[in-house]
């Protein structure tokens, strides 16, 4: 049994404060503090440091700008948006990612429910009154199952790691940009340029990221016809599009609705990222709350 530990204190305060959104002002940080370092005691995101993953996440990572080309893209969207895997509730999902481990992160070595219970839980301490943001936390990572033999048991590569568009040129903000040389696609002009086979402000909806838990995750809820907000959806789909949320790269491709939806993604990479720490979450006292957001949101079973 853990322990629930209420209004934990993670560390050092963030000095960004506001984020302005149609008029109003989202607060940015309404009490949340950033730990001093990751679970393994190193800076957050640096893929850099000497520690006992890095030589792996480097590896997942080539592994993962090699194979993450068009063709392969649009092969994963057309087969997993059958949704023809399994039926079974948000919840029910949730507890199988007590078995899965993320390879390319070098912040967490947590099972996933407990990552996905720390994010919910420090968002809803400082928007208390935005639950579908508290429920966005809690199954932003469910597309993690795809790791999973029920779904296919996709290699790491094909699930895990930073996203970012195909069928353009990869932007060098990407990590491990050097390891997109051995890509198929970077000699290819149908896709190398800015735009590839894209246009200006054509929206991210229109555009194919790299394939993986983000993008099954966000047509599990779509075509489960969820009443989550654009902006639960955004988050779902863009959380590990790094190079666009912290870099800016990418932007010539949104609309104006992405510019929008972008102010809630910014405010949620920051529980998401910030809160991989070793304060544990008493599940089942907290299970209750949660329950009653996936009943308010999302039907009592879901195909995947």
């Amino acid at each position: 049994m853990t322990i629930l530990i209420d209004q934990p204190e993670f560390g050092i305060e963030v000095e960004e404060k506001k984020v302005p959104n149609s008029g109003k002002e989202l607060i940015l940080d309404g009490g949340f503090v950033v730990p001093h370092a990751n679970s393994f005691g190193h800076n957050f995101r640096d893929y850099e440091a000497e520690s006992e993953r890095q030589e792996g996440v480097e590896t997942f990572y080539r592994n993962n700008h090699i194979n993450q080309t068009y063709d392969f893209v649009k092969k994963m969207r057309e087969e997993y948006g059958k949704l023809d895997k399994v039926e079974m509730s948000i919840w029910e999902c949730c507890e199988l990612l007590n078995s899965v481990v993320d390879e390319s992160d070098p912040d967490l070595d947590e099972p996933q429910i407990e990552h996905l219970l720390q994010t919910a839980e420090a968002i809803r301490k400082d928007y208390p009154n935005e639950d579908w943001l508290h429920l966005t936390g809690l199954i932003h990572d469910l597309g993690k199952v795809l790791l999973l033999p029920r779904f296919g048991e996709l290699p790491q590569w094909a699930v895990v790691g930073d996203t970012y568009p195909v069928g353009c040129a990869f932007e060098e903000s990407i990590v491990h940009h050097k390891y997109f040389k051995e890509n198929p696609d970077y000699n290819n002009p149908a896709y190398n340029t800015k735009f590839g086979v894209y246009e200006k402000g054509c929206g991210l909806d229109n555009v194919l990221m790299s394939w993986g838990h983000d993008d099954y995750m966000y047509l599990v809820a779509k075509e489960n016809k969820t009443t989550l907000p654009s902006a639960g959806l955004f988050i779902v789909r863009y959380h590990s599009f790094y190079a666009l949320h912290r870099s800016g790269a990418y932007k010539h491709l949104m609309n104006e609705e992405d510019e929008e939806n972008l102010k809630w993604l910014q405010i949620f990479n920051k529980y998401d990222l910030y809160s991989k720490s070793k304060v544990r979450i008493d599940v089942e006292k907290v299970k209750p709350y949660y329950l009653s957001l996936i009943e308010k949101y999302f039907p009592a079973k879901l195909r995947w």
